[in-house]
């Protein structure tokens, strides 16, 4: 083979010429084709994106979060402290027992749907302003009282519901007996709610896109609240209500 030109190689096998050239000039050192592959299988094995690491203190503090019941949706929604890398990334790491994190420890046990799953049921589409105009609206919303996020549980076998009301900055829950998962339901207990409180005392509420929030416009109006939609599929936007839910759906 060595007898033929480097680019005439290239053309029969109809690779670069440059990657040919590559392993002429390895076979003049005097090694042999074999010797080559497991050259190339070393330096493969070197290949792509390195794992993502944690340091102690970051290990230590999920670990501590996930034993109080926290998931890794909260973990990274909350950020609490900086954690080098996404929600995806660490729901892996537990997927794969990486740092000996077990997926059974986890409030779900690990029962979380395949990458790109989207969940469809109870669901309206974005029904409202996205979440990302809140920071534009409150520039402070991560430091200043009274934005709230809501969400709802359902009980088992469709029977009773509540609605979970997260204050952001005091980390305060308030949970309502709606009895329903209706939107007819939420706006009536809401409202009774919000009127024990003086005007303007709460600035914003997000939710999340459930049909039982399709009535948003009436409470907004009504108490003159900023009211945002979390993206669809994404509980991490709401990291420290979906906490919340989270708890109260083991509880039902």
């Amino acid at each position: 083979m060595q007898k033929l030109k480097a680019y005439r190689v290239a053309q029969m096998i109809n690779r670069c010429a440059e990657n040919v050239y590559r392993v002429y000039r390895y076979l003049e050192t005097g090694a042999s084709i074999a010797d080559y592959q497991d050259h190339y299988m070393r330096n493969k094995q070197r290949c792509g994106r390195k794992r993502t690491q944690l340091s102690l203190a970051e290990l230590t503090y999920i670990n501590d979060k996930i034993a109080q019941g926290w998931t890794p949706d909260t973990i990274i929604g909350r950020a609490e402290r900086p954690i080098s890398c996404n929600r995806r990334t660490l729901y892996r790491m537990f997927e794969r027992g990486q740092f000996g994190f077990d997926v059974r420890s986890l409030p779900m046990r690990g029962k979380r749907h395949p990458n790109g799953y989207v969940e469809r049921r109870g669901k309206a589409g974005q029904l409202g302003r996205s979440i990302h105009e809140r920071a534009k609206d409150f520039p402070h919303y991560a430091t200043e009282f009274g934005h709230l996020e809501a969400d709802t549980v359902q009980g088992k076998k469709h029977q009773g519901a509540v609605m979970t009301l997260t204050e952001r900055q005091s980390k305060v829950e308030i949970v309502l007996n709606v009895h329903e998962k209706t939107a007819d339901a939420i706006n009536q207990h809401l409202s009774q709610w919000l009127r024990k409180f003086p005007r303007y005392f709460f600035k914003s509420i997000t939710f999340d896109n459930g049909k039982e929030f399709a009535g948003w416009r009436e409470i907004a109006n009504q108490f003159d609240l900023h009211t945002y939609f979390a993206e669809v599929g994404a509980p991490n936007q709401r990291g420290l209500n979906e906490n919340t839910t989270v708890f109260y759906a083991g509880m039902a």
